[in-house]
C-alpha cells in the first residue's frame, strides 16, 4: 500500500478540542495515539501537491460562460489545525519517529 500522499501532523495534547476530524483521518479525540509522556499526539490526513502552477477551464454552470481559473504550486488538504510550528511528516518518517522511546514505551521484562 502506498502512502505517498498521506501526511503527519504532530501536535500538542493541548490542542485536540481544535481538530476537526472531518478533515483527519482519525474519527475522534479517543482514537488518537498519545506519545508515552502523554503530551504529543498526531493526526493523518491526504495531500494533493500541485508541483507547477496551471491553468483551469470550465463552464459555469449557472451562466454558462467559460471560467480560466489559475491552481498555483503548493501543499493542498491540510487540515485546518495545521500549523508550520508544528512538524509534519511522511509516513516513513512517521514511522522512524513512532520507533523512537518517545513514542513506544520499552517492554518489560518479568523477573523470573
Amino acid at each position: 500500500m502506498a502512502f505517498e500522499n498521506r501526511r503527519y501532523l504532530v501536535i500538542p495534547t493541548t490542542i485536540t478540542g481544535s481538530i476537526d476530524f472531518n478533515e483527519v483521518l482519525e474519527t475522534s479525540v479517543e482514537t488518537l495515539r498519545l506519545s508515552v509522556d502523554g503530551t504529543q499526539t498526531f493526526v493523518k490526513y491526504e495531500v494533493t501537491e500541485v508541483t507547477e502552477s496551471y491553468t483551469e477551464s470550465y463552464q459555469d454552470t449557472e451562466t454558462g460562460e467559460m471560467v480560466e481559473e489559475v491552481v498555483e504550486a503548493g501543499i493542498y488538504g491540510r487540515p485546518s489545525i495545521y500549523s508550520e510550528e508544528y512538524g509534519e511528516y511522511t509516513h516513513t518518517e512517521i514511522l522512524q519517529l513512532l520507533s523512537t522511546e518517545q513514542w513506544t514505551a520499552p517492554i518489560e521484562e518479568d523477573e523470573v
